[in-house]
């Protein structure tokens, strides 16, 4: 057994290090995340079992409505508070880091501790400060990746590697913890979740040297350094330009997109089965797996794309889940539900794979992590709110066919609406190229 463990663990320090991402750090970096997975998976898999599958459906409704609206408070500070600070450290990125790790650490100690004595007033709290700090750890990761980066690596392909490698671990300890919930109790995988941020911390630690910047890249005198602090960050991260933008407006589709799955088809299949031979139990797990494989796939995929197709890989992934939201809308069924749990899955990390690439090529570091801040509280925002939207359909549209066509409707809308302000921004161009007295494009080809 402990040589199986050891080849596995020596399979994966080759993969992750591949490509000069060891002596960059990427691989470091990776290998950090995936410990950051794992935890997460942990805290998520004891908390599910005591707000969703161990109460009956209309409790487990109020259950995860109230907990939608919990994890949407903390992106008040993600954005205001946790990007900005991170830009002012970028001299301490390690230490950062590591802090977000074993604040967790003991925040999972004590939600194990109030999950065993049913104590809401001390856990919804702390699975709030654990929210705050996984996505401040999200962040920080993406602000770090350029400077990681090894020589001849696109990033879309190293933030492939280190989402699949999260995922995996993600997927390993998630039915692990679960087995361990179900023998033990959900404070068990809690306390585990506390020696993985642990590791984690201390992995943080040992990340090289140039993760860190330099104080003097910062240039306190600068006045585009003072324009990015305080009250004029913001203006600069609304002057973030149409392609970040874009990006952006592509990927809180996708995310609503997602949640709205993942809840409205969660507790549909809890009510009523698709196929009676299926029970609910086999139904959501065959859902979960779904969506999980389409996850995967979506990194996979994200590895294999060239470095200059980001773009092409957001619009693609939205154009894809609209048509296969409508697809299944109108032959809806358990396989159909499926199939829109692995699109929307896909969707979901691919589209985070081109956005994180364009963020991190278009974005200057002196404003990248509040950046990466601002898209994630959005994207975390829509995604609540898609997630709040499937949970009142699953009350009130048990009809499959209606619901799916009602998002599909709304795939197509943004997509229109994405199309029509890139074609009215060429338009501009041209007008402005034809008021120079600038060849068009149509003039040079002829």
């Amino acid at each position: 057994m402990r040589g199986v463990a050891r080849k596995a663990a020596r399979t994966t320090r080759r993969a992750t290090h591949a490509g000069g991402a060891g002596g960059s750090g990427l691989g470091g970096l990776i290998e950090l995340g995936a410990l950051n997975s794992a935890g997460d998976a942990l805290i998520a898999v004891a908390l599910a079992g005591t707000m969703f599958f161990n109460l009956d459906v209309q409790q487990a409704r109020g259950q995860v409505a109230l907990y939608l609206l919990v994890t949407m408070a903390p992106f008040a500070l993600v954005a205001p508070l946790i990007g900005p600070v991170l830009d002012h450290m970028r001299h301490a990125r390690r230490i950062a880091i590591a802090g977000t790790m074993l604040a967790r650490g003991l925040l999972c100690w004590g939600m194990a501790g109030a999950v065993l004595h049913k104590d809401p007033v001390t856990l919804m709290p702390a699975a709030f400060g654990a929210l705050v700090l996984s996505k401040a750890f999200g962040v920080s990761r993406s602000a770090v990746t350029p400077r990681v980066l090894p020589d001849g690596l696109a990033l879309v392909t190293a933030n492939a590697r280190a989402s699949f490698t999260g995922l995996v671990a993600a997927s390993i300890v998630a039915p692990l913890g679960a087995g361990l919930v179900a023998v033990t109790n959900a404070g068990w995988a809690l306390r585990v979740a506390t020696v993985v941020f642990m590791i984690g911390a201390i992995s943080a630690m040992r990340l090289p040297s140039h993760v860190d910047t330099p104080e003097t890249d910062a240039r306190p005198g600068d006045p585009e350094e003072a324009r990015a602090s305080g009250g004029g960050r913001w203006r600069t991260l609304l002057r973030v330009g149409p392609v970040v933008g874009e990006a952006m407006l592509a990927n809180a589709a996708l995310r609503a997109f997602a949640g709205f799955l993942i809840l409205y088809l969660a507790f549909l299949l809890r009510t009523k089965g698709f196929v009676q031979p299926v029970s609910p139990n086999i139904a959501l797990g065959l859902l979960a797996a779904s969506a999980g494989a389409g996850g995967l796939a979506g990194t996979g995929l994200g590895a294999l794309v060239k470095a200059r197709a980001p773009r092409a890989i957001v619009f693609g992934t939205l154009a894809t889940a609209t048509v296969t939201a409508a697809v299944c809308a109108a032959f809806f069924g358990l396989v159909a539900a499926l199939v829109v749990a692995f699109v929307g899955a896909l969707g979901q990390s691919l589209g985070k794979l081109g956005l994180d690439a364009i963020v991190q090529r278009e974005i200057g570091e002196e404003v990248r992590s509040s950046t990466f801040a601002v898209t994630e509280t959005v994207h975390q925002l829509v995604w609540v709110v898609g997630g709040l939207t499937g949970l009142g359909m699953s009350i009130v549209a048990s009809n499959g066919h209606l619901a799916l066509a009602f998002v599909a409707g709304a795939l197509a809308l943004s997509l229109v609406t994405l199309a029509s302000r890139r074609s009215g921004r060429r338009a501009v161009r041209r007008r402005e190229r034809a008021a120079e007295g600038e060849p068009s494009v149509a003039d040079t080809t002829a």
